[in-house]
């Protein structure tokens, strides 16, 4: 089966990038067919909402700006073109009022995502956009069509005036972020960064007393700090979680991108726990000095310290020699900057997001492919990221809307040659 039609556009992949995408088309006017591998849109968003959908964050742009890391220029452009309060507003039309939480986080009043998603989808319907689900891109045949295969195996070719790819990222493969299609527009002669874990745990070779017992524990509060190389340090206080494999948590989430990228170049990294990061190293020495009275040492540090379960235990983890625990001078350095090894990101699979993907240099400004006009990409599948706190997903959508007008531009000027 061939489809044509005149100022006619093909999205794929329903995401927040798609979705934003075809919104953006049918809004200039564009015919619209956006096409679903599982069998309804938006997943992703839904159980990234489960917990409490956290859409954007409130703080001012420029800092913003700075959670992109190396991509920040780039994703800026998307963001001046469509910030959080643009995002705040989009939603406001839709019936769904937010706030600014006490971190900065911004959520919906009502705290879920699906109210939001059927609002949109009812309204994308109402608005012309064709959405069809259980249909997955294969990539081009030999002249130029889109192949999209059905569940039951079989196969439509599709020609469209204009193409936006949305596909996804590498992680959450049950929710249709698989990656799977990174082999075909390789293929095709797009350059592709490797796909790497986002957002994600790292492993530490745990006792296996240590793991039994405190897998599941958070550890809080924590100040984290590392050289991760090339003149780049970092120290961040946050929850971390420990896990059968070793750690996650949103402190190791922020820094997953150079904690990832240190390992790469040099192996597993240690860092630093500052496990009382409310006390300075001099009350921590006086507490450790007072008179046990005949204590055991975990009880000295619970009495004097309120140090106990995992934050205690990670003492011993740490293999400390026994003069390092008798002396306070020595063990107030410890529990101020006690070391630990992360020897490797947890798989993809696990991760929340990945990075990699489509690289940026490939695309001009408005996100279309250089090397096959009419062909743009937008959201995870490309090669930026970010960290939670709705970062991520402010940039998804900025990313589509900037494809989405792209493409639209692109068919007004193509109609007019």
């Amino acid at each position: 089966m061939t489809h044509a039609q005149p100022n006619h556009a093909a999205v794929i992949g329903g995401g927040p990038a798609g979705l934003m995408a075809a919104e953006r088309l049918r809004a200039a006017g564009v015919e619209v067919d956006l096409y679903e591998a599982k069998g309804s849109v938006g997943r992703k968003l839904l159980i990234a909402g489960k917990g409490g959908l956290n859409l954007t964050h409130g703080e001012p742009l420029e800092s913003f700006v700075r959670r992109y890391g190396a991509r920040r220029a780039e994703v800026g452009r998307w963001l001046r073109r469509f910030d959080a309060d643009a995002l705040r507003q989009w939603a406001r039309e839709l019936g769904v009022e937010t706030f600014v939480g006490s971190s900065g986080r911004v959520f919906p009043h009502d705290l879920r995502a699906a109210p939001l998603l059927r609002g949109w989808v009812r309204r994308l319907r109402e608005q012309g956009v064709r959405i069809h689900v259980n249909r997955r891109c294969l990539g081009w045949d030999g002249q130029g069509r889109l192949r999209i295969a059905a569940a039951d195996g079989s196969e439509a070719l599709l020609r469209a005036d204009a193409v936006v790819l949305a596909l996804g990222g590498g992680s959450w493969a049950r929710l249709g972020a698989d990656g799977e299609w990174v082999d075909w527009l390789a293929a095709a002669g797009a350059p592709v960064a490797p796909l790497r874990p986002a957002n994600c745990g790292f492993e530490v070779d745990w006792s296996a007393h240590f793991r039994q017992r405190h897998a599941g524990a958070p550890i809080k509060p924590v100040r984290l700090s590392l050289d991760a190389g090339d003149g780049e340090s970092f120290s961040r206080q946050g929850e971390l979680m420990v896990t059968e494999h070793g750690l996650e948590g949103g402190l190791l989430y922020a820094l997953s991108a150079p904690i990832r990228e240190a390992i790469a170049r040099a192996g597993p990294l240690t860092v630093w726990l500052d496990l009382l990061p409310g006390h300075t190293p001099e009350r921590v020495r006086a507490a450790l000095e007072a008179p046990r009275n005949g204590r055991s040492l975990s009880e000295h540090l619970r009495r004097r310290l309120h140090l106990s379960g995992v934050r205690a235990a990670l003492i011993r983890e740490s293999g400390a020699a026994q003069s390092t625990l008798q002396d306070p001078a020595q063990l107030a350095a410890l529990l101020k900057a006690l070391p630990l090894t992360l020897r490797a990101a947890r798989p993809i699979e696990e991760a929340i997001s990945s990075a990699g993907g489509v690289e940026l240099e490939a695309l001009d400004k408005n996100l279309m492919w250089r090397a096959r006009p009419g062909v743009f990409c937008c959201g995870e599948m490309l090669d930026w990221e970010a960290p939670t706190g709705g970062y991520l997903l402010t940039a998804c959508f900025a990313s589509g809307v900037v494809a989405g007008d792209g493409a639209a531009h692109w068919l007004a000027r193509s109609a007019s040659r």
